[in-house]
């Protein structure tokens, strides 16, 4: 039976970059504080039906229920007005947060059509990672039967690395499938 990853972290990963990294306290040790999941809507934003389903689906992704975003201003060129609903958005923590990360690891990022790895070239400089998912197929719970539209995800890995060298350890150590160069 696989071992979850708070497990795996506390284990084995912890003590790898104490070593690797050098660092004088556990507490100096990076790790997870929450991966936020954003969806932006666009045109479908006009739609009522369209918001609702998008926002059941990040619900039924990250099994948690989204909040609503909406427009700060009005902007005349893309027909949006002030407090218009303009997307969906999760934030993960603790123990979804793990969960949500296993899945994406060992179930939705090898379903991706020649998946070859993901680029390493979305950290921040701060220690955090981001990655952008072109549809919702990916995930198992998702039935293609009920999909409208297509939408893409934005997934916000935020650690407490204070380097992207020490994130990108960190995340290569959970088992994130990075390109190698």
């Amino acid at each position: 039976m696989r071992k979850d990853l708070k497990a795996l972290y506390k284990e084995k990963i912890i003590p790898s970059l104490i070593k690797d990294f050098g660092y004088k306290n556990i507490e100096e040790v990076p790790k997870l504080v929450k991966i936020s999941v954003n969806r932006g809507l666009g045109e479908a934003s006009k739609n009522s039906k369209e918001l609702e389903n998008s926002l059941k689906e990040i619900a039924i992704i990250t099994g948690q229920q989204p909040t609503i975003n909406k427009a700060r201003k009005s902007v005349a060129g893309f027909k949006i007005r002030e407090q218009m609903p303009v997307g969906g958005s999760v934030t993960l923590r603790r123990e979804q947060m793990y969960n949500f990360l296993s899945k994406l690891i060992n179930i939705v990022l090898p379903r991706i059509r020649d998946f070859r790895g993901i680029n390493s070239n979305g950290f921040d400089g701060r220690g955090n990672y981001n990655l952008g998912l072109n549809e919702q197929l990916m995930f198992p719970e998702i039935s293609y039967d009920d999909v409208t539209e297509l939408h893409g995800f934005d997934i916000s890995i935020v650690t407490t690395a204070k380097t992207d060298e020490e994130a990108f350890a960190l995340l290569k150590s959970l088992g994130m499938p990075f390109k190698t160069t």
